[in-house]
């Protein structure tokens, strides 16, 4: 050991000897940093146990309800328009009708009876409008509110970090959407939305190509056609317009949906159109620009699942 390095020390320790205030503010500051770190610890397990409890409580209410007839896809007029093109995009003029989808009313529930199952969910939160099944990876109910109430709040309106899983506000239930943009939490672990990051995985899409959606209005079964991270970031690479997808224009949802297919780490052999009617699950990811996505088109009416399972079997990883 150096002199230099000799003397340093002792000048350290002496420092210590003559201000020990100084050692047990410091000893003092590392364990209320240390508390600080385990309260933070219990509090995430015991609001991602809260979170289970919830999601079983209206599991139950939810499946112990006979449901109604199940409702087919889209006929093969196109689906219904939902709210008008959110203004968080740039205005473009207004398309001529032959450019347009036209709305129509959902098929087999043109009054909007609600459903069995979510009169018995709605008795418990009036904003449960949904429900969201990922094979045996999530089985939730969605809600739908503004966007920040349920990024801090579980689908009964208690307060949780895991939040709830909640459609997007500008989107009207009045008649049949053209699209839902479903959001939720990438949680670490793996609640909410933070089991998508498995559909990047080929074998897993590979395995669960299906996602079932059923709103208080109509049942509703999808097929995953691109799964990966785009970027909310206009020029920049990977970008995708999400809110185009709420528009009626046909040209503006088709861009769109090219731009989701090239960002797609996945090569999915599952056809998509226009007017098919799309569900899109969103989540953060590291970067603030960035959305991890999945994508899926609403299964059409005389489609053969088996057929559709098949051709995602054919699906393959992009390099």
């Amino acid at each position: 050991m150096q002199g230099g390095e000799w003397k340093g020390r002792r000048k350290r320790k002496t420092r210590f000897r003559r201000f020990p205030w100084v050692r047990a503010a410091l000893i003092a500051v590392s364990a209320a940093l240390a508390l600080f770190a385990l309260v933070k610890f219990i509090g995430y397990g015991a609001d991602y146990l809260s979170s289970r409890r919830t999601a079983d409580e209206l599991r139950k209410a939810y499946q112990s309800e006979t449901p109604a007839p199940e409702i087919t896809a889209a006929p093969t007029e196109a689906p219904a328009t939902a709210a008008p093109t959110p203004a968080r995009t740039t205005p473009r003029p207004t398309p001529t009708p032959a450019a347009v989808l036209q709305s129509v009313k959902y098929p087999g529930n043109p009054t909007l009876i609600i459903g069995s199952r979510f009169k018995a969910l709605r008795k418990q939160n009036k904003d449960i409008i949904g429900w969201l099944t990922l094979g045996d990876l999530l089985d939730e109910g969605v809600t739908q509110r503004d966007e920040t109430y349920y990024l801090t709040h579980d689908a009964l309106g208690k307060k949780n970090v895991n939040g709830a899983i909640f459609l997007d506000s500008s989107i009207s239930l009045k008649t049949r959407p053209y699209a839902y943009l479903l959001y939720g939490h990438n949680m670490k672990t793996g609640a909410m939305f933070g089991c998508l990051r498995n559909y990047e995985n080929l074998r897993s899409y590979r395995a669960n190509p299906f996602i079932t959606f059923d709103t208080m209005y109509e049942d509703g079964r999808y097929v995953i056609f691109a799964v990966g991270t785009v970027n909310i970031v206009e020029r920049v690479r990977n970008f995708v317009n999400l809110f185009a997808f709420l528009s009626s224009d046909i040209q503006e949802r088709q861009t769109a949906m090219g731009a989701l297919v090239n960002a797609s780490v996945l090569s999915c052999p599952i056809d998509v159109r226009p007017d098919d009617q799309i569900l899109l699950l969103v989540t953060c990811v590291d970067h603030d620009n960035e959305r991890r996505i999945v994508a899926a088109r609403r299964v059409r009416d005389g489609e053969d699942e088996n057929e559709l399972k098949k051709l995602a079997e054919r699906s393959w990883k992009k390099p």
